[in-house]
């Protein structure tokens, strides 16, 4: 069986560019995938493919749900943890825009990688640029930082990172930027530094340095008028617990003594921190800010 399903392959096409996330290990506090989302939106993609989940999902991790079926209150259907494939064709574009999220598959990631590429092929995408976000010892007072890479040099430069010199366990976005290398297919990766003490939450601030440095590469002005007043609401949630929690300030102070020594922060790892362990915070973090949501 195809895993891939076009149901409609987009006619007149204007050197897509495909964009993916992938929920999971590689979405520090949502962001990634709120920002490939947010674009979408934004430009009003539309499906027209999709990888049949079967094949790459243990549904025991990632369970299907249940709903009712639309403008009915009797009839159920089951929805997949499927990979969606979105397309906009909008003139305020430059280029057409695929944007591509689903949960990090558990199983034949080779084969898996291989659909994406095809889909990419099918689509005659000139670029499969992935987001990501991790943890880092970072504070929140600070502007996000931004890394990643880049099969071409003048590409990296437009996205403004530099080659990385990481080496350890990854993700599927990291198979799946070395697949589209081996295979010739141009590639790059981008990663919002994400604050490790409030990784429970989701965080409007990276989200919105990931839709603002990927929006020049589709030639287009995105309006992020509703992200600015999200990241204004975090902010002010985040001052107030400062002020109120003498240990969480001091604990933020010595983050950004630190990340003013150093250029690139690595992500925190037990017992390589010359910092306080920050777990005694996170849970009184979360809470506060988990009721300042409205009912």
């Amino acid at each position: 069986m195809d895993a891939l399903k076009i149901h409609s392959k987009p006619e007149g096409l204007r050197r897509p560019i495909l964009i993916m996330a992938f929920g999971g290990w590689n979405d520090a506090a949502e962001s990634a995938t709120t920002a490939v989302r947010y674009l979408g939106t934004s430009f009003r993609a539309e499906k027209f493919a999709e990888i049949d989940p079967e094949e790459f999902y243990h549904f025991g991790l990632a369970r299907p749900h249940v709903r009712f079926k639309a403008g009915s209150e009797t009839d159920r259907e089951i929805t997949w943890p499927t990979t969606d494939f979105s397309i906009s064709q909008a003139s305020a574009l430059a280029r057409d825009v695929i944007v591509g999220v689903a949960i990090e598959p558990h199983l034949r990631w080779k084969t898996y990688c291989a659909a994406v590429l095809e889909l990419a092929r099918q689509c005659e995408a000139t670029l499969v640029l992935t987001v990501g976000a991790l943890l880092a010892e970072v504070p929140h007072t600070r502007p996000v930082r931004l890394s990643g890479t880049a099969s071409d040099p003048e590409l990296a430069v437009r996205l403004g990172v530099r080659p990385t010199k990481y080496e350890g366990p990854t993700g599927i976005v990291g198979v799946l930027n070395t697949v589209c290398k081996e295979q010739g297919v141009a590639t790059a990766s981008l990663w919002a530094n994400v604050p490790h003490y409030i990784s429970g939450i989701e965080n409007p601030r990276a989200t919105l340095a990931l839709v603002q440095r990927v929006a020049p590469l589709l030639g287009a002005t995105v309006d992020v008028g509703d992200l600015d007043e999200a990241v204004k609401q975090f902010d002010s949630n985040l001052k107030e617990i400062v002020a109120q929690n003498t240990k969480i300030a001091n604990y933020i102070k010595k983050l950004e003594s630190r990340d003013a020594a150093e250029e690139t922060p690595p992500a925190p790892q037990a017992g390589q921190s010359d910092l306080p362990p920050a777990s005694q915070l996170v849970a009184e973090i979360e809470q506060f800010l988990r009721q300042q949501r409205p009912e």
